[in-house]
């Protein structure tokens, strides 16, 4: 069954950076777009950036933009969301998705803390 799992999160002060990792399993990762979504206390999930199936085409939501780069490496089956100038608001779960018309595939999570 399709399986992500996702790695990276921590906590980091304001201004420091993070680099988010997800590994696919149970599907052929490179014929799917992927995304990462993060979810804030008291707030509904969001998504924060997605990137095509080769790599070509990403797109990133007005809240990261210029600070945050998702890539893909096809080879290990893994999405990376790096994130820098991280701010307070940043705060959330970070999940990773396989975008799908029939529906998303979401992983467990990983929890970004930034605070002093």
């Amino acid at each position: 069954q399709v399986q992500l799992v996702e790695s990276g999160g921590g906590l980091v002060q304001p201004g420091g950076s993070l680099r988010l990792s997800c590994v696919g399993s149970g599907f052929t990762f490179s014929a799917y777009g992927m995304a990462w979504y993060r979810q804030a206390p008291g707030k509904e999930r969001e998504l924060v950036a997605s990137i095509s199936t080769g790599g070509a085409f990403r797109n990133y939501k007005e809240p990261v933009k210029g600070r945050c780069t998702i890539s893909r490496d096809n080879a290990k089956n893994t999405v990376y969301l790096q994130m820098n100038s991280l701010k307070p608001e940043d705060t959330a779960v970070y999940y990773c998705s396989r975008v799908d018309s029939r529906g998303n595939s979401w992983g467990q999570g990983t929890q970004v803390t930034v605070s002093s």
